[in-house]
């Protein structure tokens, strides 16, 4: 008996070695995606998250108007952070302080809550807030509230980066 000859495929003819190149370029390009959006995801998370979106969402006009009155008005808000201590101050169209009362500073970070904490901030000589706050290195984010302004209720948030650990 004579062995069988293998055939030769003929050219432009699909193989099998064909439809698993097809394959892998298939699910690589499926991974490739999911992984560059597992990390978009991962980098640029914000974190914020409220305890309960329906008061949340009947806030938001409330808030969104006293902004609006308070941006008429010409205010404006600072925040900074050096080791050790940070300092807020809201100034009114003329450059005077703005008294908001008494406040507080939450300070967070955008993942996770494990650093979360309130510091009450102090009102200094020159119409600013200040508290003493030590921070360990790394993206934190800052949030002023509150409903006590004659203009409605005021809120500020900033995000800021602690270059090196307190000693």
């Amino acid at each position: 008996m004579r062995p069988r000859a293998i055939p030769t495929p003929v050219q432009g003819t699909f193989t099998g070695r064909h439809m698993f190149l097809v394959m892998c370029g298939f699910f690589g390009i499926i991974i490739a995606v999911n992984l560059v959006m597992a990390i978009a995801a991962s980098v640029t998370w914000s974190g914020l998250v409220v305890q309960n979106s329906y008061v949340a969402s009947q806030e938001f006009q409330n808030k969104h108007d006293a902004l609006e009155r308070q941006k008429a008005l010409g205010w404006a808000a600072s925040f900074s952070y050096a080791p050790g201590r940070a300092r807020f101050t809201l100034r009114d169209g003329a450059g005077d302080p703005v008294d908001l009362g008494p406040i507080t500073l939450q300070i967070s970070r955008p993942v996770g809550t494990e650093d979360d904490q309130a510091v009450r901030l102090e009102r200094a000589p020159d119409g600013g807030y200040v508290a003493m706050l030590d921070l360990r290195k790394g993206v934190w984010d800052a949030l002023i509230a509150t409903d006590t302004t004659a203009q409605g209720p005021f809120e500020f948030r900033e995000r800021f980066t602690v270059e090196a650990d307190q000693p």
